[in-house]
């Protein structure tokens, strides 16, 4: 088995017990596992791929997975549906028809608030039923902004960059009823990331930085991660990797609230790092029987206590302190549940990604709305075409 968290003592510490209970469980198969840095993970699953050296097991980040199964790297999985069934959406990854990886956990997105600032606003608490509109929300932020209280109303992360922009932002855009590919066939990009409800989208995302109404491509790592604590910021687009933090500093003022309804319902980002068997497995019955019995709930559990992730079951929520019944986090994995939408799952998204995350940071930056989305458009569906359209 090949895993992507070299580093992480924890994540190690857990994985290394549910493959030892594993490897004690039978006598018929033997895991051992090999670990990577994760920034160079995927690089070296690739080299393996091309050079035909892949292990029986590897973990792929959800999003990556259809361009891995479309490349001819991992074959689907032989584990009985029922093993699964109550799994959150974004912990299963399928493409084509086929599902090729399960994951441990899932991770959602909040906008991190203060009651007590709320309040002292006049600002109604929003729920899952009844999330902020778009109108709603834009005053919101115009309200807090004038308050002159903060450096500004909302903080969306820009000091983060790679795959949190199509991860934190993209559901944004799908909100307004626009996408990253045409999710009917994943031919094109046209018509879904530059038509109306897209160039809607646009321009309302750079409002916020024209209106100071949150920090730019150039904001400084540190802010991101201590300004809401700090109280420099009003509003936090986070996760909910974050949220034990803010509890900390906020007690019972904290809030984790819904994603607003900019006008196609409310939505965040899903699916994270999976299990996955490789098309050159030479031993795929082990491989499958070890991802069967990495999905029990007691195994979701510790994960989730370990690393602070939402356990991928109901069930196993409800063995943890945080994600369970009255629990800190508990909204998270409702989150997940509701409003989580996975990433485009086609192997164009990989390139779509980076064309995404460019177009939004220019935006961001003052170019043009339509001429930024159109080229993403452009070099989107170049590369679909030039792929032959990942098919089959």
């Amino acid at each position: 088995m090949w895993y992507h968290g070299a580093g992480n003592d924890t994540e190690r510490e857990l994985l290394t017990a549910v493959i030892d209970d594993f490897n004690a469980a039978q006598s018929e198969c033997s895991i051992a596992r090999e670990d990577f840095p994760q920034a160079a993970y995927n690089e070296s699953v690739i080299a393996a791929a091309l050079d035909g050296s892949l292990p029986d097991l590897i973990d792929v980040d959800g999003p990556v997975m259809p361009n891995w199964a479309w490349a001819g790297y991992l074959q689907p999985l032989d584990i009985d549906p029922s093993a699964y069934a109550d799994f959150l959406p974004g912990a299963i990854g399928s493409w084509n028809g086929e599902v090729y990886g399960l994951g441990l956990w899932d991770a959602a997105i909040a906008m991190f608030a203060r009651k007590s600032v709320l309040d002292a606003n006049g600002i109604r608490i929003p729920t899952l039923d009844d999330p902020w509109t778009f109108e709603e929300f834009d005053g919101i932020l115009e309200t807090l902004q004038a308050t002159g209280d903060f450096d500004y109303a909302i903080d969306m992360g820009m000091a983060w960059t790679g795959e949190w922009y199509p991860y934190a932002f993209s559901p944004l855009l799908q909100s307004f009823g626009g996408d990253i590919i045409d999710r009917s066939d994943y031919q094109s990009a046209e018509g879904v990331l530059n038509g109306e409800e897209a160039q809607a989208f646009g321009e309302w995302w750079q409002s916020l930085f024209e209106r100071g109404l949150t920090p730019g491509t150039s904001q400084d790592g540190a802010d991101r991660e201590t300004g809401f604590i700090d109280g420099r910021y009003a509003l936090q687009w986070n996760g909910n990797w974050a949220g034990l933090g803010a509890l900390e500093a906020f007690g019972d003022d904290m809030l984790y609230l819904p994603a607003p309804d900019f006008g196609h319902g409310p939505k965040i980002g899903a699916a994270s790092w999976q299990f996955a068997v490789s098309s050159t497995s030479e031993n795929p019955e082990c491989a499958n029987a070890f991802i069967e019995f990495a999905i029990d709930d007691k195994y979701l559990a510790s994960f989730s206590e370990g690393i602070g992730l939402i356990p991928s079951t109901p069930s196993a929520a409800a063995l943890t302190q945080n994600y369970a019944s009255g629990g800190p986090l508990e909204v998270f994995f409702e989150l997940s549940n509701q409003q989580g939408v996975i990433r485009p799952p086609t192997p164009a998204y990989l390139n779509a990604a980076v064309v995404f995350e460019k177009a939004l940071a220019d935006i961001a930056n003052g170019a043009d709305v339509l001429t930024a989305l159109d080229a993403a458009v452009d070099e989107i569906d170049a590369d679909i075409e030039a792929n032959g359209g990942y098919t089959g």
